[in-house]
């Protein structure tokens, strides 16, 4: 017996159907029934036989099977023909527009954006975060700040405790009306971590979107459940205080972030300090180079005035000694600016030229200012600004006295009027 699929001889039998002998293939496990002779082939055979030729039965077999193989290609045909036409049938259907306005295509693109919609929810992740609440606090900053540590939106917040113990206080109500999910565990130690580990271990059972987890506990034995998560290709992050601190251990990377619950901020590395320090020292020196600059820029414009002034005086030589200006300038920004000062200390040698300094300047200010009253002291202030030295120092440099004001009214040409606390300084002689 031979197979009709690998024409392997290694068969057996293996039972009958249909009260015929059915073989089984040991080589690729074909099950074929036993061929027989057909009557139409057998009459054929026959009527070509000179009464005297035999027809073996593996020939008539073999002759068979063709004569069977070319029907299943004529229907395999038929059928393909058949399919084409149901296809285009179909399409027309489909692309009437009776279809496309009708409640049922409706329905059927609505199926289709949802289940498009499902696997985009399945595609993006969120992040989870299970809580210990006998062993760690965490208030609405700090629950915040965890949000934002985590890459992908935080969605789910689990807490574990017994919620039945006095210790915890109204925190179950806190938290739930935080949107958490309260699971309650039976008295005993370590009770709590325990449910979470059990619970935490199976997440994605219940939570397939699931990329990131934030474990809140200080305790170490969650240390285990950390690398359970690892180990199922979820991103954890280990949330444990030490005093006012909370330390933020990403698992998989080992980068640690620091929050300061009293002042509920985070707490920047040194090097983010130092980054900060060395940018608050560039930017304070490029603020001093702008402020030089505009420095520089006005001095140079008040150098310009001043030339301009010098020319004009040169060439107005009638032109009141009261509107010439003196510049006074420091030399790292002007150059070559005449003092005149130095003249006038030069020209008071005696008590002469002091008197005529001093009625000089009380006419100029009278002046400027008719209706002011001319002090000992502010008289003295005028005096330093032209000579550069004190009234009192040139007085006993004279010899003409042990101050300026006893200098003044001692003098023939000045009298000394009291004004309140001040004293008025009056010319009695005009020159």
């Amino acid at each position: 017996m031979k197979c009709p699929r690998c024409e392997s001889t290694s068969c057996r039998q293996n039972g009958c159907r249909n009260d015929k002998q059915n073989y089984l293939c040991k080589n690729c496990g074909k099950q074929f029934l036993e061929p027989g002779f057909p009557h139409s082939l057998e009459s054929d055979l026959l009527s070509n036989s000179d009464g005297h030729s035999k027809v073996s039965m593996t020939e008539a077999t073999e002759l068979s099977l063709i004569k069977n193989l070319l029907e299943e290609k004529v229907i395999e045909k038929n059928l393909g023909s058949l399919s084409l036409t149901l296809a285009e049938e179909l399409l027309q259907t489909i692309l009437s527009p009776d279809w496309l306005e009708s409640a049922i295509f409706s329905q059927f693109i609505l199926k289709i954006q949802q289940k498009a919609e499902i696997k985009h929810q399945l595609e993006t992740g969120i992040s989870l975060l299970l809580l210990d609440a006998e062993n760690l606090k965490l208030d609405v900053n700090s629950e915040l700040f965890l949000a934002n540590v985590c890459k992908y939106p935080l969605q789910v917040k689990i807490a574990f405790a017994n919620w039945k113990n006095p210790s915890i206080g109204k925190q179950d109500i806190e938290l739930y009306n935080r949107g958490y999910q309260l699971v309650h565990v039976p008295e005993g130690k370590d009770s709590a971590d325990a449910k979470m580990i059990a619970f935490g271990a199976c997440i994605l059972r219940f939570y397939p979107r699931v990329k990131e987890i934030l474990v809140c506990s200080s305790d170490g034995i969650l240390i285990h459940l950390c690398n359970e998560l690892q180990n199922q290709g979820l991103i954890v992050y280990w949330v444990r205080r030490q005093g006012q601190n909370l330390h933020i251990e990403n698992r998989n990377t080992g980068k640690l972030t620091h929050y300061s619950l009293a002042i509920a901020t985070e707490v920047p590395s040194l090097e983010k300090v130092v980054d900060t320090i060395q940018h608050l020292i560039k930017n304070e020196h490029e603020s001093i180079n702008a402020r030089l600059n505009s420095l520089v820029a006005v001095a140079t414009l008040f150098q310009e005035k001043c030339d301009i002034k010098d020319i004009n005086i040169k060439h107005n030589p009638n032109k009141p000694e009261s509107d010439k200006i003196i510049p006074v300038l420091d030399s790292s920004f002007t150059k070559d600016i005449q003092e005149p000062i130095k003249e006038d200390i030069a020209k008071i040698s005696n008590e002469k030229t002091l008197n005529k300094l001093l009625l000089k300047t009380i006419q100029d200010i009278k002046k400027k200012s008719p209706k002011t009253k001319l002090s000992v002291s502010q008289l003295g202030t005028e005096i330093r600004k032209i000579t550069g030295e004190s009234p009192n120092s040139i007085i006993k440099k004279l010899k003409l006295g042990s101050s300026f004001a006893k200098y003044l009214e001692s003098s023939p040409t000045f009298t000394l009027k009291a004004s309140g606390k001040e004293y008025e300084v009056m010319p009695l002689l005009s020159e």
